[in-house]
C-alpha cells in the first residue's frame, strides 16, 4: 500500500505536474467567475515553473543531499558492492532487449568498474519492475546483460528483481545476502539518495560504506548563477528525494530526517 500512495502522492505534488493541476484549476475558477482565485492559481503556477526551470532552486535544494556523503578511500578489501536499481530503461529495456540508461546509469556503470578493481567481490544488483502504467524490466533483470557484456562473470552476480522502492532494497537484500561480521560492502546510489538509502539499510541491520555517484551538481551554484538546461529536472528530483526524507521519517522507516555519516538511522 505505501508503495502506490507514494506513487499517486507524487503524480500530483511533482512540480510540473503541480503547476499544470494549479492551471486547471485557475480555469475551472473563471469559468465560474473566480478571479482572485484564477488569479492565485495562475501566478503560482507560473511561479513554480519560473523558479524550477530558470532558476538555481534545484541545485540549492539537492546540493545538501549531494554533500551529505563525500566519497571515502577505498577500502583494501571489498567483500560485495550493491548497486541500487533506477539506472536503467524500464520500459525500453523490456521491448528491445538492450541495457539502455538514463541519467541515474553512472550507478550500474560504476559498478562495472569496482567490480574489476576489486575482482573476487560479489555485485548485488537490487531493482525490480516499479512501472504502475506500463510493462518495465526491473535493473535486476536488465543489468547482467550489461555487466557480463561489460566483462563481469556472471557467478558473481546476486540478484534482488522484487523490491519497488529503497526500503524494499535494503529488506530484500539483507535477506539474501546475510552479510557477515566483519565484511565491507559498497553501497552504490546516486550521491542525493545516499542519506536514504543508507540510513535504510543501517536500519535492516546491513551497514555498508557509501559510495555515491551521479551526482548532479558541483556544488558551487548560488541563487545568482545560470541555471542549468535541466533545471527542472534537477528541482524535481531535489523535491521528490526531500519529500521522500521526510516521508520515510514519519512513518518510523529511519530515525533521523537528514541522516549522514555517523548519525544515519541508529540501526
Amino acid at each position: 500500500m505505501f508503495f502506490y500512495l507514494s506513487k499517486l502522492l507524487w503524480f500530483f505534488v511533482q512540480p510540473l505536474n503541480f503547476a499544470i493541476f494549479l492551471l486547471l484549476a485557475g480555469l475551472v475558477a473563471a469559468m465560474f467567475g473566480r478571479r482572485r482565485w484564477t488569479t492565485a492559481g495562475t501566478v503560482l503556477a507560473v511561479l513554480i515553473l519560473a523558479l524550477s526551470k530558470w532558476t538555481e532552486l534545484g541545485a540549492i535544494m539537492i546540493s545538501p543531499l549531494e554533500d551529505r556523503f563525500p566519497k571515502p578511500p577505498l577500502p583494501e578489501k571489498v567483500d560485495g558492492i550493491i548497486v541500487l536499481g533506477g539506472g536503467l530503461e524500464s520500459p525500453i529495456n523490456a521491448v528491445r532487449g538492450g541495457y539502455e540508461i538514463n541519467g541515474a546509469g553512472d550507478r550500474i556503470v560504476e559498478a562495472a568498474v569496482l567490480a574489476r578493481r576489486f575482482p573476487t567481490a560479489k555485485i548485488v544488483i537490487s531493482g525490480g519492475t516499479v512501472e504502475m502504467m506500463t510493462a518495465g524490466e526491473g535493473d535486476a533483470d536488465t543489468g547482467p546483460r550489461l555487466l557480463t557484456a561489460l566483462g563481469v562473470t556472471a557467478d558473481r552476480l546476486v540478484l534482488e528483481n522484487k523490491s519497488r522502492n529503497t526500503y524494499e532494497n535494503a529488506i530484500f537484500t539483507r535477506e539474501l545476502v546475510t552479510p557477515k561480521p566483519g565484511e565491507t560492502w559498497l553501497l552504490v546510489t546516486s550521491a542525493f539518495h545516499m542519506p536514504r538509502a543508507t540510513a535504510l539499510f543501517d536500519k535492516a541491520g546491513f551497514p555498508t560504506v557509501a559510495w555515491p555517484v551521479d551526482y548532479m551538481t558541483s556544488g558551487k551554484e548560488n541563487i545568482a548563477t545560470l541555471p542549468p538546461y535541466n533545471g527542472l529536472e534537477v528541482t524535481t528530483t531535489a523535491v521528490r528525494e526531500w519529500i521522500g526524507l521526510v516521508t520515510y521519517w514519519l512513518s518510523g522507516r529511519i530515525d533521523r530526517l537528514f541522516p549522514g555519516p555517523g548519525v544515519g538511522s541508529g540501526g
